[in-house]
């Protein structure tokens, strides 16, 4: 099986789902954990939910929001929308 298309839990570790991990990793990074080897998959938990917004063609600002959420209430960080738009736009432009 290619390393692009494995399941681990329920969830099918597809193209997308790399590409999203390397967005929130690479531009998103709330805590700062880029190029930490062992950090890899900090962020996997809010992949689904994202796939999920991306498939569906949610907007830029719904997008926002949830990146802004995360931060805030799983994260503790103050909200800070507009650290998240950058991110954001690259995770809409995947939907294509």
């Amino acid at each position: 099986m290619p390393l692009s298309h494995y399941v681990e839990g329920d969830e099918l570790r597809d193209d997308l789902w790399l590409r999203v991990r390397a967005v929130l990793m690479e531009e998103w990074d709330p805590i700062g954990v880029c190029g930490e080897p062992n950090a890899t998959d900090e962020y996997d938990s809010y992949i689904p939910k994202l796939k999920a917004l991306i498939r569906n063609g949610s907007n830029l600002e719904i997008v926002i929001d949830y990146l802004d959420w995360v931060a805030t209430e799983r994260m503790g960080f103050t909200s800070q929308p507009e650290r998240s738009r950058p991110a954001a736009e690259s995770l809409c432009k995947l939907r294509t």
